[in-house]
C-alpha cells in the first residue's frame, strides 16, 4: 500500500451558470482545470481528474481521466471514481479538491493528513463557518460504505462524510477565504481580481 494519497481533482458539472464548461474557464494564463492540476501536483505525485463526461475537459488536461459512475448523481459520483482510483493504485487515501476553488492553501494535504485520526473515515476542511467536503482526505474504505448510503436515497457529500465518521480541520482565515469557489462568472472575476 502506498503511503502518499492519490490526488483527484473533481471537475464538477457542466457549469451552466458559468456559460459553458466550468473546468475550461480562463484562470490567469491557464484554465481552472489547468490551475487545479498544477496545484494538485504540489500535494502528491499521483494525480487524476474525475469528470462526468470527457467533453468537459477535452484536450485541456494531461492527467488520467476518471469517468463518473453514471448512476450516481452529483459530487458523490466523482468521489466514487476517486475512491476506486485509490483502491486500484493501492493508496490508503485520496485527497479530493474541486477545480473551481483556485486559491486553496499550500498546507491542505498535510493538515488534512494530521486530522485523519484512527477511526475517522474522512478529514474535511472547514473555514469561515463552512465545511468544504470536496476539499477532503478520504480513506479508501469509504468506497465500501457508499452503496448503502446511496441506497438510503441520500446524495449529500456532507451527509456521507458524517456517515463514515468525519473530522474537521479548521483554517482560521484573517483575510480572503482560500476555499472560496467560483460558481458564476462574477465570482470567478472576483477571485481573479
Amino acid at each position: 500500500m502506498t503511503a502518499a494519497p492519490v490526488v483527484v481533482v473533481l471537475a464538477g458539472g457542466e457549469g451552466r451558470r458559468m456559460g459553458g464548461s466550468k473546468p475550461r474557464m480562463a484562470w490567469g494564463r491557464t484554465t481552472l482545470i489547468g490551475h487545479a492540476l498544477s496545484l494538485a501536483r504540489t500535494y502528491g505525485p499521483d494525480v487524476a481528474v474525475a469528470v462526468r463526461a470527457e467533453a468537459q475537459v477535452s484536450g485541456a488536461v494531461r492527467a488520467h481521466l476518471l469517468l463518473d459512475e453514471p448512476s450516481i448523481e452529483g459530487p458523490l459520483a466523482g468521489l466514487a471514481s476517486a475512491l476506486g482510483f485509490a483502491r486500484a493504485k493501492g493508496a490508503a487515501c485520496v485527497l479530493t479538491l474541486p477545480c473551481d476553488a483556485p486559491r486553496l492553501p499550500p498546507d491542505l494535504a498535510c493538515r488534512l493528513q494530521a486530522g485523519l485520526e484512527p477511526g475517522v473515515g474522512v478529514a474535511v476542511a472547514r473555514s469561515c463557518g463552512r465545511l468544504h467536503p470536496t476539499c477532503a482526505l478520504w480513506r479508501r474504505e469509504a468506497l465500501d460504505a457508499l452503496p448503502a448510503y446511496l441506497a438510503s436515497g441520500r446524495r449529500s457529500l456532507n451527509g456521507f462524510a458524517a456517515a463514515i465518521g468525519m473530522a474537521t480541520v479548521e483554517w482560521r482565515v484573517p483575510g480572503e477565504d482560500p476555499f472560496a469557489n467560483a460558481n458564476t462568472p462574477a465570482e470567478l472575476a472576483a477571485l481573479q481580481a
